[in-house]
């Protein structure tokens, strides 16, 4: 997350080009919404599984970073390509993810501009697909957020892989067994991995490349492979310690009780 901003911010300055990023987790993370409660995860299953969490700049519901792939694009407002409403950036750069998913033969669908997600939903991002994110059937594939600030557009979204889609649910905050076990049941049937729709295992560096080819085509450019510069290391490192890295930026929103 530090790394994103930190591109981010410094493609505003014009110190950094636009970026598309391709990544992993290591250890596994759950990610929180900007706006997201922390309450929403049982932090002790967490410890207990191992894994790591973190709150995301963009907005959304948790996610859980194991076995999937995460995409992130960062750039100045002023790019041609990030200008304009939300929605727009958030159409074009959809459309560039179905053309690479629709290369392996998927009949992937983006979700129509006026879906939305209501108050009912639960704390799981796969839940439910929101305007222009992508699904195959009524499986959502990709859930995807979007944040500007600071003069930068940053737009960054998960597409998991393969594996058991309701490992979210573990880590999920429920009053009762059974309640876990139905919301489980639920969430299969409402998200699905690339390697269930697709029928066979598709591996990292292969969906990356399908979603290069289809970003290139739809937004017309031809992305050159290159690292991270010292400058975007020495900032997301600053950004890491100040921000993500921290208590206070990962339980700075906790869920408001009212008393009658």
């Amino acid at each position: 997350m530090a790394v994103d901003e930190a591109i981010a911010t410094l493609s505003a300055r014009g110190d950094s080009p636009p970026t598309l990023r391709f990544y992993q987790w290591r250890p596994a993370a759950v990610s929180l919404g900007r706006h997201q409660p922390i309450e929403d995860i049982d932090l002790a299953r967490l410890q207990e599984r191992g894994w790591d969490i973190v709150r995301r700049p963009t907005g959304g519901r948790a996610i859980l970073h194991i076995d999937e792939l995460t995409y992130s694009i960062a750039g100045p407002a002023t790019e041609p390509r990030l200008q304009g409403q939300v929605l727009d950036v958030y159409n074009l750069i959809s459309r560039g993810l179905l053309l690479g998913l629709r290369r392996l033969g998927l009949p992937a669908e983006k979700a129509p501009a006026d879906k939305r997600t209501g108050q009912d939903v639960s704390a799981a991002c796969f839940e439910v697909p929101s305007a222009y994110e992508i699904s195959v059937g009524n499986q959502k594939l990709i859930g995807s957020a979007q944040r500007r600030a600071g003069g930068y557009v940053l737009q960054h979204g998960s597409l998991p892989l393969y594996g058991d889609i309701t490992r979210l649910v573990d880590v999920m905050v429920f009053e009762r067994d059974a309640q876990r076990e139905a919301f489980r049941a639920h969430l299969a049937e409402r998200a699905a991995t690339l390697a269930a729709v697709a029928g066979r295992t598709v591996t990292f560096w292969e969906a990356a490349a399908l979603l290069l080819d289809g970003l290139n085509t739809v937004l017309e450019v031809d992305f050159e492979e290159s690292d991270l510069s010292p400058a975007e290391l020495a900032l997301a490192r600053q950004i890491e310690a100040e921000k993500y890295g921290t208590d206070a930026c990962t339980r700075r929103v906790t869920r408001t009780v009212q008393l009658a």
